[in-house]
């Protein structure tokens, strides 16, 4: 007989009970937002590099050579009707779709929700906060606007520090030089390619959630109905504020791209604001293999660091398997653990941890925050030595000291907190039976934590 707990689980596999659930609905949503407002500009948007003279309604450019690119975006942003409010639209979507992956996957990580059955959907996470990147580093550069045109530089630098292929790579993006007459197109089938990679991991996405169902917290709330149609008119109404609102990405005052010119005050989109941070505080290392010289300077910071990260992120939930898999054999007191046992605790995948009852995970949840919060903000190191009266070198040296002792403190501090935390809740849950003490007095008798998860584990599953 199915178990009803387990079948309203997928009936409610759209909604959710606890409020930390709302980061993959934003980010379904944030996305949807992009497709509408992408397909929109795609009908005004030309992806060329042609110079053309531009005769448009703004003042200060009129009679300037630019690119058919930077031509179309002024048309688009400032005569067509509702053209400025699409395109600030779509860049605030694709700022806050990167937000909600990036939040979704930090509450899979303290939860233990990318555990099985469920790691095909950490995994599909994963490959969209890489994607979601990559797409918004190839939108930037289409307008081919001042501020697009330092994004090119820093792409051209990175490509060319690879070993061995990097110059042919660069042959290949920018033509025989830079920035030849052939990136914008390359961008744009770029962007394009990489979003409709990201429309078919969403559609897997969602076939796997109708398929395992949704994970739970073990006190969360009934599932609330229609919360998704409520999600997704928030998330949309609140983007289209943002795009009416709020400024972002004034392609007029930044002008045409130029290869020897870059805007004052350029700053990247707050998710790559790590590398940045990481370019400034890497030492000017140089390494000379076979004759070729590699500029670890550029290499270590924007391909070796974010390589890492992605690759430790995809392999956690492997890697943790394996280890407890190994520990998991034995009970507490280095007994062998029976086979029915061992299944039991298998069973119980729907049911969330918290933060604090896995103290070492929480631990290098916030030491990589911290990471990468030291690099984000090494990227105004400029700024905070203007502001603090201080020498940018000190402030440079604060940073590289930071990134290395940051993580291991938060690491230390927050498993402390943790256990703290758990100790402070040793007498256990409630469990509504009243026992009479020898002495006469009436008190509850708790039950122990993990006892009583795994009862609620093994009832789903009956």
């Amino acid at each position: 007989m199915r178990s009803p707990v387990r079948s309203g689980v997928r009936r409610g596999s759209f909604q959710f009970s606890h409020w930390s659930f709302m980061f993959a609905q934003i980010a379904i949503w944030s996305f949807a937002v992009l497709v509408v407002t992408g397909a929109v500009l795609m009908l005004f948007y030309e992806p060329g590099m042609a110079r053309v003279r531009y005769d448009g309604p703004y003042g200060p450019l009129r009679g300037l050579w630019v690119s058919e690119a930077f031509d179309s975006t002024m048309r688009l942003s400032l005569e067509v009707r509702g053209g400025l409010l699409v395109r600030q639209a779509h860049h605030w979507a694709a700022l806050v779709f990167v937000a909600a992956v990036a939040l979704q996957l930090l509450r899979m990580f303290l939860t233990g929700a990318f555990r099985r059955p469920r790691t095909g959907q950490w995994l599909i996470w994963v490959t969209l906060l890489a994607l979601g990147m990559a797409a918004g580093e190839t939108g930037n550069a289409l307008p081919d606007d001042g501020l697009s045109g330092g994004s090119l530089w820093l792409i051209v630098s990175v490509v060319q520090s690879i070993p061995l292929v990097g110059t042919w790579v660069a042959g290949l993006l920018f033509g025989a030089g830079f920035p030849g007459d052939q990136i914008i197109p390359v961008m744009y089938g770029g962007h394009l390619g990489v979003s409709v990679v990201m429309v078919g991991l969403l559609v897997w996405r969602e076939l796997l959630v109708r398929r395992r169902g949704h994970s739970r917290f073990v006190a969360s709330l009934p599932v609330r109905r229609g919360a998704r149609p409520m999600m997704a008119a928030a998330t949309a109404g609140m983007l289209i504020i943002l795009g009416y609102g709020v400024q972002i990405a004034p392609v007029w005052l930044y002008g045409p791209a130029s290869p020897t010119q870059i805007s004052a005050g350029s700053v990247p989109d707050w998710y790559m604001g790590f590398l940045d941070g990481a370019l400034r505080i890497m030492p000017a290392w140089e390494l000379t293999l076979g004759g070729y010289t590699l500029s670890l300077a550029v290499l270590v910071p924007t391909l070796v660091v974010p390589g890492v990260f992605f690759t430790v992120l995809a392999a956690y939930p492997v890697a943790e398997r394996f280890v407890l898999a190994r520990r998991g054999r034995r009970d507490g007191l280095g007994r062998p653990k029976s086979a029915s046992r061992m299944a039991r605790e298998r069973a119980v995948g729907d049911v969330l941890d918290r933060p604090r009852d896995t103290p070492v995970k929480t631990g290098l949840a916030v030491a990589g925050i911290t990471f990468y919060g030291l690099l984000w903000a090494a990227a105004a190191n400029d700024q905070l030595a203007h502001q603090f009266h201080l020498s940018l070198e000190a402030v440079t040296i604060f940073f590289r000291c930071a990134v290395v002792a940051g993580p291991v403190v938060a690491f230390v501090v927050t498993r402390w907190i943790c256990l703290g935390l758990r100790q402070a809740e040793d007498h256990g849950v409630e469990s509504g039976v009243i026992v009479r003490s020898p002495d006469g007095g009436f008190h509850e008798r708790p039950m122990p934590e993990r006892p009583a998860q795994e009862a609620i584990g093994a009832g789903r599953h009956s």
